[in-house]
């Protein structure tokens, strides 16, 4: 590794650091099935109170896609704001998949993602595609999930738990997190942690593995 940190565990976000993701597509999406005049409401959509509680698992899916509905007033059906809601997510890179098997080989990987059950499941469609997988199982040895933990990121309750379920000391886990927010975040409770502020970081950190 370029960081010589002594660490046991090696913790990765999903968007940007292992999925590439494009928010802008979402949006542009959304207002191209919506007329001018609510447009300034897609610059939102990921502030409102229901997407929040959607990605702390405190809505379930059917109670979410009526909140969508009923934002940007339109009759949607479930598949249409499935397909809108699941359009940010781009493709997983092979070398990503190669790097995780091969760190798997030294360190305890894990997943720490703010998502949602919509989300996961077009993930999950996406590693089957591509890389013939059913789920991160085989890849990562912990996976969190923030509407299955009740908590999202960059909160440092959220990975106080993550310390907890991991059964270690701050100080031996690395985070990967393509926001600084989270990353400001994992760091005030000790954990060492890197912004994924492109894809050559990862590679560049993990050379000499």
């Amino acid at each position: 590794m370029k960081n010589t940190t002594d660490v046991d565990f090696l913790i990765f976000d999903l968007g940007n650091v292992i999925i590439d993701i494009d928010y802008e597509r979402t949006f542009r999406l959304i207002k191209s099935k919506i007329p001018t005049a609510l447009h300034e409401k897609v610059d939102f959509f990921y502030l409102t109170d229901f997407h929040k509680a959607y990605e702390k698992g405190l809505i379930d899916s059917p109670s979410f896609r009526n909140e969508v509905r009923a934002y940007f007033d339109q009759e949607w059906s479930d598949g249409e704001v499935d397909e809108i809601w699941n359009s940010l997510l781009g493709n997983i890179p092979s070398y990503r998949i190669d790097l995780v098997k091969k760190l798997k080989e030294k360190y305890q990987l894990g997943v720490l993602s703010n998502t949602n059950e919509i989300h996961i499941q077009g993930v999950y469609e996406l590693l089957n595609r591509e890389h013939q997988l059913d789920n991160f199982d085989s890849l990562f040895d912990w996976v969190f999930y923030s509407h299955e933990m009740g908590l999202a990121k960059p909160s440092v309750e959220i990975y106080e738990k993550l310390v907890v379920e991991l059964g270690t000391s701050p100080d031996r886990v690395l985070f990967f997190d393509d926001l600084l927010a989270n990353v400001e975040g994992a760091r005030k409770i000790g954990i060492h942690a890197i912004q994924v502020t492109g894809p050559e970081v990862l590679l560049d950190f993990f050379k000499d593995v």
